[in-house]
């Protein structure tokens, strides 16, 4: 793992890691010392990081400080701490129970920063959001989407219909709120009712809004297969966003889905360096594994029949005259999942068994199980629905970062950082250490505007992982999701140590990062 390099390079880093050029501190309070250090962005080499407070003080070959503490990392390698930018987690982070908001699935894989509010699904009141990390302290940072979702469901409702030119302003006052109060930018999840039943000029209009203060835009795309418009249109929208909107896209947890669209990654991949070489700032992330995470009704029940709500559907499940059409609709979108044996259910009555198991235990076919087993609940659902060739020629790009989409029941939620490594570094070798550790922390904290994260570099912040190399890997299976990673050491939020030892310290050190619009935006 050690990378030589010469005097002169070392010197370089040195110097250009200290708080004073030149000058290199008497002290600190944490010294991690004699590990593979990878600063984020830049080749790796053997030496320290050097913290006091809550920053980097200097990073570089064997500084000679004095520090209150010191960890040995000879064998180790030292990372920022990577950086999650799409969850569903603010359960964790704004739970009563303390123990639990120190989110442990994430601290145990060296993730010290996560986004949330994807999907479409953020709040409008961003700001009780952030604010409540000082009065209930968290384990890991976190910033904040508002989302699409919550806000046209606030203004026009469950209703399948364009908004009025008086909704469309309110829609817009709501992102400016948002965005006010500290969001990251709008999230989107287009494929998911009431957002599915927008139009793109209506998404355009409330994209131009946050990309005026400086907003992101984050998508789970309208269609991620040939659900409605198709994988290849969603990206082209996701595209006409980012050119109109005037705004940065970010296609989140990035994949093929469903048999009849494995193989077109590279397709997709030209489409999007096409945009990229035209100027538009577009990026992706996406979770290693081959199965996603939603829910029953997502996955199977089509987009006209949720029109209104659950109540609303359940009326359809109940009326003679449209059962032909619901029942065709429902085969064939179980049919572009993979069948009933790809969908495992992962929350209720039916935990832990799949479709073609339940259907065989209701003594009835596939669909009429799942229509069973919506009534009682939209139960959370794993489909296993993804070439393996399509995650890694996604994984490949430099612009597709790591993320977990880390929900209900799925390993992804404590695996996520660990599966990429043990799997697509160490074993297949799709990409190298260095790209892994950057595409899960300095890419992220770069492209999303996180000042003084995702580097170790003096005056950074001192968010660091120290993980074991060898033994650095996802326990979390899909039988049995709820199982912390292995071969994480240390991990350091904002100057204090999170994890020792490989072991939680209760130290809850974690920070809200609001975004700040521009200087007069607000007003």
């Amino acid at each position: 793992m050690k990378t030589r390099l010469g005097i002169a390079a070392l010197a370089s880093i040195l110097l250009a890691s200290c708080a004073t050029p030149g000058v290199v501190p008497a002290e600190a309070d944490l010294l991690i010392q004699g590990g593979t250090v990878y600063p984020g962005g830049a080749e790796p080499f053997t030496g320290d990081v050097a913290i006091r407070g809550d920053r980097i003080v200097a990073v570089g070959p064997q500084l000679h400080i004095a520090a209150a503490r010191t960890i040995d990392a000879r064998g180790m390698v030292v990372a920022p701490g990577f950086i999650d930018p799409h969850t569903h987690m603010e359960g964790w982070i704004t739970a009563d129970d303390a123990s639990r908001r120190l989110v442990e699935p994430f601290l145990m894989q060296g993730v010290t920063t996560a986004f949330v509010g994807n999907d479409g699904g953020g709040r409008i009141d961003i700001g009780n959001l952030l604010a409540s990390a000082k009065a209930r302290p968290v384990g890991i940072n976190y910033g904040s989407f508002t989302g699409f979702g919550t806000i046209r469901a606030k203004v026009i409702g469950m209703d399948r219909r364009a908004p009025t030119d008086t909704e469309l302003a309110q829609e817009k006052v709501l992102v400016k709120q948002a965005m006010c109060e500290g969001a990251l930018g709008l999230s989107t999840g287009l494929f998911y009712a009431p957002q599915s039943f927008s139009k793109t000029d209506e998404v355009i209009a409330l994209s131009r809004v946050a990309g005026e203060m400086g907003g992101k835009y984050d998508s789970h795309l309208r269609d991620e297969a040939n659900y409605n418009i198709g994988l290849a249109a969603a990206v082209d929208e996701a595209i006409a966003i980012a050119r109109d909107g005037h705004i940065p896209v970010h296609i989140s947890h990035i994949k093929a889905l469903g048999v009849d669209v494995h193989g077109m990654a590279p397709a997709i991949i030209a489409k999007i360096e096409q945009a990229r070489a035209e100027g538009l700032s577009i990026t992706a992330s996406q979770y290693p594994w081959n199965a996603s995470g939603t829910s029953l009704v997502s996955s199977l029940v089509p987009l006209w029949a949720q029109d209104g709500g659950r109540t609303a559907m359940l009326a359809r499940f109940d009326d003679p005259a449209q059962q032909t059409r619901l029942r065709a609709d429902i085969t064939e979108n179980m049919r572009r999942r993979g069948g009933p044996g790809s969908l495992l259910i992962v929350q209720g009555k039916w935990r832990g068994q799949r479709l073609d198991a339940v259907a065989k235990a209701m003594n009835t076919d596939a669909v009429s199980a799942a229509i069973a087993a919506i009534r009682q609940s939209d139960a959370a659902t794993i489909s296993f629905n993804m070439a393996e060739s399509d995650i890694e020629a996604f994984m490949r790009q430099p612009w597709v970062m790591t993320d977990s989409d880390a929900s209900t029941a799925h390993p992804r939620v404590y695996g996520s950082f660990a599966r990429k490594y043990a799997v697509y570094v160490k074993e297949r070798k799709v990409l190298t250490t260095r790209e892994f550790i950057d595409r899960s922390s300095a890419t992220v904290a770069d492209w999303f505007g996180l000042a003084d994260r995702g580097h170790l570099r003096a005056g950074a912040f001192a968010d660091v992982v120290v993980f074991d190399p060898q033994t650095f890997a996802s326990r979390a299976t899909y039988e049995a999701p709820e199982q912390t990673a292995a071969g994480v050491r240390d991990v350091v939020v904002n100057g204090a140590l999170a994890v020792a030892d490989g072991k939680l310290t209760g130290t809850a050190a974690g920070r809200a990062l609001p975004h700040t619009p521009p200087a007069g935006s607000c007003r």
